[in-house]
């Protein structure tokens, strides 16, 4: 028996992301089945599909929210249980608030992002203060450094939450949904944050149920499909991602060779 995130890896470890054989299953649910992903470094990867399909589910996976109910899933070339490097990882969930309420500047958001980075109640570095400029610069927020989060649009905080994971300086960027809601200005000025990112080798993984401005940095998509992968290879429009029939006959997986382990038991896996 093969427990998921334990046991010795054959994952190299410039290969931010491996899972095999996934399964996740939520208040006793079946909502990923039997889901292999591996992503390479320096990829930009689109997890895609309908809504409920799991592709949520599966970055928050990826990220060790979800437990496995069977599989293996290592980051680096670790099994997660033993992975705890966790400033390599930068993660933007899903309609996130930056402050949960607690009045708060974009700066003191974007430098809660470097807490992997140095010990609590410390105060900030010169190397943290460099960080949290250089990802302001990033997202072209780097004016309203000192402006209140509450008087943001919401693209404009969906673009300092970007900031605080790329505080951390990660070399895995994961995020859910980011230009939901948001407009098409700042959809394009979201783009332009992870175009340069992925100029500077960034490995990206987004989930994204229309890509619109995004769709030019994509370089493979994963569409997901009741919970199970239906397509895996070159970036499809948004059309073809949504159109009536794209079942089982669409299927295109590059890493469809890829072996299973045998059957998991699950273990338990830590929360960021």
């Amino acid at each position: 028996m093969t427990r998921s995130g334990t046991g010795n890896s054959t994952v190299p470890a410039d290969v931010p992301v491996q899972l095999l054989h996934g399964d996740v299953a939520l208040s006793g649910r079946p909502v990923l089945r039997e889901v292999d992903l591996t992503v390479k470094r320096g990829e930009f990867v689109a997890l895609m599909g309908a809504n409920g399909s799991g592709k949520s589910t599966l970055v928050r996976t990826l990220v060790g929210l979800n437990p496995l109910s069977a599989g293996r899933l290592e980051l680096f070339g670790r099994p997660l249980a033993g992975f705890h490097d966790w400033s390599r990882v930068g993660y933007v969930p899903q309609r996130s608030t930056a402050t949960g309420g607690v009045p708060a500047s974009v700066w003191e958001v974007v430098a809660s992002g470097r807490l992997t980075h140095r010990k609590l109640l410390r105060p900030l570095r010169s190397a943290d203060r460099a960080a949290i400029r250089a990802a302001l610069e990033v997202v072209g927020m780097d004016a309203y450094a000192h402006r209140g989060v509450a008087q943001l649009s919401g693209g404009q905080h969906q673009r300092v939450l970007i900031a605080r994971a790329l505080a951390g300086r990660p070399e895995l960027l994961l995020l859910d949904e980011p230009t939901a809601g948001v407009d098409l200005p700042n959809q394009h000025a979201l783009a332009g944050a992870l175009g340069r990112l992925k100029e500077d080798g960034a490995t990206i993984v987004l989930v994204a149920h229309e890509l619109g401005p995004l769709a030019l940095l994509v370089d493979r998509a994963v569409v997901m499909r009741d919970g199970r992968k239906a397509y895996d290879g070159p970036p499809l429009s948004d059309a073809d991602v949504h159109a009536q029939g794209f079942d089982a006959g669409h299927v295109h997986c590059d890493d469809a060779s890829t072996p299973k382990p045998n059957a998991a038991v699950p273990t338990p896996l830590k929360e960021l």
